[in-house]
């Protein structure tokens, strides 16, 4: 199902193209019928990710939870202000690089709009706006919940390396070193941590050198926060990149593409470029830690790309388009394969139902 990286750029496309928009809302389906009368005619305020599900704020404190699941995917349509990707959901509809739609970003347009387009399939939820429309198909759960109802679903979510909020590090530690479940487990359950699943699961401890079948307990302290830390630099990549790709530059034989770490690094660049008046917060130039810089790359990675307006030659998102998907990761889906670093066949088990890819060799702690 999607990672927590695609979801967060879903809550940034909502948020550029519905952000205080009075929207139409219907189900073509039926089966959201009900909850779909209760937000049309509603203003869509605020569209917010944690973890692997999104929660769209409207006006008279309603909310509308999705949760895309194994087979759910959003399409977008709309004219030339419309911007953002045509398609964005589960890899196994459209991927983990979605379809990208024109945009004003990109200098162009959809062409004439005349509304949205006859529903094609199961359509949920249809969201429509003066100059755009969003089709939701196939998500796991769909549904209106009031503001107390959507904090008490959050509250049992772990924290998100993308939202960034204060004290989720510290919780993070907390939760993943006080069981004695092997770590690689744990990173899976979404109540110790938002957002991974099973590529970012493999890649970051692969990065790290950690064993997959390390008890929680046996982390330290600053082994757990550098592992929150290195989660934060390859998600904030991802929504950045519309993709995962964990491999340094060094590690792809084609050179194409931005080293890892881009996302944040841009991010750093913006608060840098703000001079004065960051340093006048306390921050100072460069100061974000990785989470903090990934959280801000996370709210708007074009604009941190770009470093906070500055012109650019090519669309930020277009930075690792290219890179070849044989090059993109070291261990996910590469059992039977020399490791990338030792030369170590990569090897995969499964772990709590899930296929689990290591390096024997490099990762022994």
């Amino acid at each position: 199902m999607p990672e927590g990286h695609t979801v967060h750029r879903l809550a940034r496309q909502f948020n550029d193209v519905f952000g205080g928009s009075v929207l139409a809302v219907s189900s073509p389906q039926g089966k959201f019928a009900a909850g779909a009368a209760r937000l049309d005619g509603q203003v869509m305020e605020l569209a917010e990710a944690q973890g692997k599900q999104l929660f769209m704020f409207f006006s008279h404190e309603l909310v509308m939870r999705v949760h895309l699941g194994l087979y759910g995917a959003w399409d977008f349509g709309g004219d030339s202000t419309f911007t953002g990707a045509s398609s964005i959901g589960a890899p196994r509809r459209v991927g983990e690089q979605e379809e990208p739609g024109s945009s004003v970003r990109d200098g162009g347009g959809r062409g004439d709009y005349a509304g949205p387009p006859e529903p094609k399939g199961a359509v949920r939820v249809r969201l429509v706006s003066p100059h755009g429309w969003a089709d939701l198909r196939g998500p796991t759960a769909c549904e209106v919940l009031t503001l107390a109802e959507a904090a008490a679903v959050r509250a049992k979510l772990g924290p998100d390396p993308l939202l960034n909020r204060a004290g989720g590090r510290e919780e993070f530690v907390r939760r993943i070193s006080k069981s004695a479940t092997p770590v690689a487990l744990q990173l899976m359950k979404q109540d110790v941590l938002a957002g991974v699943g099973n590529v970012y699961r493999a890649e970051v401890l692969f990065r790290r050198g950690l064993d997959p079948q390390l008890p929680g307990t046996s982390l330290q302290r600053g082994e757990a926060g550098a592992l929150w830390d290195e989660i934060a630099l390859v998600m904030a990549d991802g929504v950045l990149d519309g993709r995962i790709i964990t491999t340094q530059l060094a590690d792809r034989p084609s050179g194409i593409g931005a080293d890892v770490g881009h996302a944040v690094a841009a991010a750093g660049m913006w608060e840098d470029r703000r001079g004065s008046e960051a340093a006048a917060g306390g921050a100072g130039p460069g100061a974000a830690d990785p989470a903090t810089a990934a959280s801000e790359a996370a709210a708007d990675p074009a604009t941190a790309e770009a470093g906070g307006g500055a012109e650019r030659k090519a669309p930020a998102s277009n930075i690792n388009r290219d890179v070849p998907a044989g090059e993109a990761h070291y261990v996910y889906k590469r059992n039977g394969l020399p490791c990338r670093h030792c030369g170590t066949v990569v090897a995969m088990a499964e772990l709590g139902g899930r296929k689990l890819y290591w390096c024997p060799e490099c990762q022994r702690r």
